[in-house]
């Protein structure tokens, strides 16, 4: 598999599962119940794109700077920290709910400036970064920008067809135990690497 192709089917699918279950996916229900469906997704593409551009060009640079088993075991932590942190799950806050709520002129937007405002440091962001270290910026951004807008739609979609019974704690451990295995495997490279 080439490196465009295979960055863009890893970060698709890590961003996808991290994704899940996460308040983005919550908000984007949300803002789903308040805004037809079309505008609410674009904002959520377009601030997508904007975070996973930055968060690609922040990976590619520590990539750059850093030996490959070093990597390697850093991005294994870390996705044993993403592991940890989607089983915590996410919550909308009542900030969160008030920027759902809020209307505006266009959804476009007012969607688009409140997802780009959360995804700040959001797990997905930093799941951008470390993929970003390792794989082709270019793949790497696709592939986490269609992974997470998938997601979202995914979540609108379900939501709209289950209501609001959607089975978190399933999804948030299914998660969480492939954010586990990915990072056990990762740091088993890196041990053999630095060896």
């Amino acid at each position: 598999m080439d490196s465009f192709l295979a960055a863009l089917v890893i970060s698709f699918g890590v961003v996808f599962v991290a994704e899940l279950g996460d308040k983005s996916q919550l908000m984007a229900l949300a803002f789903a119940t308040r805004f037809r469906t079309a505008p609410v997704l674009l904002g959520i593409t377009v601030a997508t794109a904007l975070v996973h551009l930055a968060s690609v060009a922040i990976g590619h640079g520590v990539g750059a700077a850093l030996p490959t088993g070093w990597i390697s075991l850093l991005t294994g932590l870390a996705f044993l920290g993403f592991g940890a942190w989607t089983l915590r799950g996410d919550r909308l806050t009542e900030d969160d709910e008030r920027r759902a709520a809020r209307g505006g002129r266009s959804a476009v937007l007012t969607v688009g400036a409140a997802f780009f405002l959360a995804e700040l440091g959001d797990k997905t962001m930093l799941a951008t970064i470390t993929l970003a270290t390792q794989y082709g910026w270019f793949g790497t951004w696709i592939g986490s920008t269609v992974g997470m807008v998938a997601a979202d739609a995914l979540a609108i979609v379900a939501g709209r067809l289950l209501g609001r019974k959607l089975p978190e704690r399933t999804i948030r451990y299914g998660a969480a135990a492939l954010f586990t295995v990915s990072g056990v495997w990762l740091i088993v490279d890196a041990v053999i690497q630095l060896r």
